[in-house]
């Protein structure tokens, strides 16, 4: 079994909000993923005292321990202790009712003998690779199906923000665990898996350099670090007005994160 993690940060000027782990328990016969991707909150009040990497290290710290401790929980039930946990670690100092208190996008995979269990809350992406090379990219689609028009404002985008109609992520209320995308695929239809934050995911969604299958195979031969790479070229070229798609929407560079293990 091979496992990889790389990331980078979208500004050496801004801490990495990023967090992600592969953990191959030496036992053997199981492992899991986590990846999580920070919300950036807009400067002012968020309620909170602690930065956004601080939530994602104890959250992400709070769900690498569940999946390989806790093997009679499903995945859902151990998002909702992860948020519950890290709520009770702030819940003292901080107004954890606020709609921009610290959150994260959630990837999570457990594989044991013989199948994979998979999770995923907002826009980051797991992809799922079988034996045959055809990927499935198993998606939380419901920030894609919000109109742009309506996410035009911070304000605008607060009043959709784990609201029915809008979108969901991991903040501070457990029960968004049940707003998750879960399933399970036999392990003998699996090859490999790949989580890739929406900075990393740019390679396929933004560009369109390739499709889900490409980018998978450039993720066998380069790891997560060759991907990243690619995605800092195109973004480059796409700044400097080059040929590159996705000149003028959001940020130039963003922090981008992929773990990828091979089976």
């Amino acid at each position: 079994m091979r496992s990889e993690v790389a990331t980078l940060p979208g500004s050496p000027e801004r801490p990495n909000e990023d967090w992600a782990s592969a953990a191959l328990p030496a036992s053997g016969g199981g492992g899991t993923l986590v990846l999580l991707d920070g919300v950036t909150p807009p400067a002012g009040d968020a309620g909170c005292v602690h930065t956004v990497p601080w939530f994602t290290a104890r959250l992400g710290g709070a769900l690498t321990e569940l999946c390989a401790s806790r093997l009679d929980l499903t995945l859902s039930e151990i998002l909702w202790r992860a948020i519950r946990r890290t709520a009770e670690a702030h819940a003292g100092t901080c107004d954890l009712s606020h709609v921009r208190t610290p959150q994260a996008t959630v990837v999570l995979a457990r594989w044991g003998a013989d199948r994979v269990d998979h999770l995923v809350l907002s826009d980051s992406v797991l992809l799922i690779e079988a034996p045959d090379g055809s990927v499935r990219a198993v998606r939380d689609d419901r920030l894609d199906r919000v109109p742009r028009e309506a996410l035009r404002s911070h304000e605008a985008t607060d009043r959709l923000r784990n609201r029915e109609g809008g979108f969901f992520t991991a903040a501070a209320d457990p029960s968004v665990a049940e707003r998750a995308v879960t399933g399970t695929t036999p392990l003998a239809q699996v090859r490999a898996l790949a989580a890739l934050t929406d900075g990393a995911s740019r390679w396929v969604e933004r560009f369109g350099a390739g499709d889900w299958a490409e980018c998978a195979r450039v993720l066998a031969k380069e790891g997560p670090a060759g991907l990243l790479r690619r995605v800092r070229v195109l973004e480059t070229a796409a700044a400097e007005g080059g040929t590159g798609r996705g000149t003028g929407r959001g940020k130039v560079h963003d922090d981008a994160t992929g773990v990828y293990v091979a089976f």
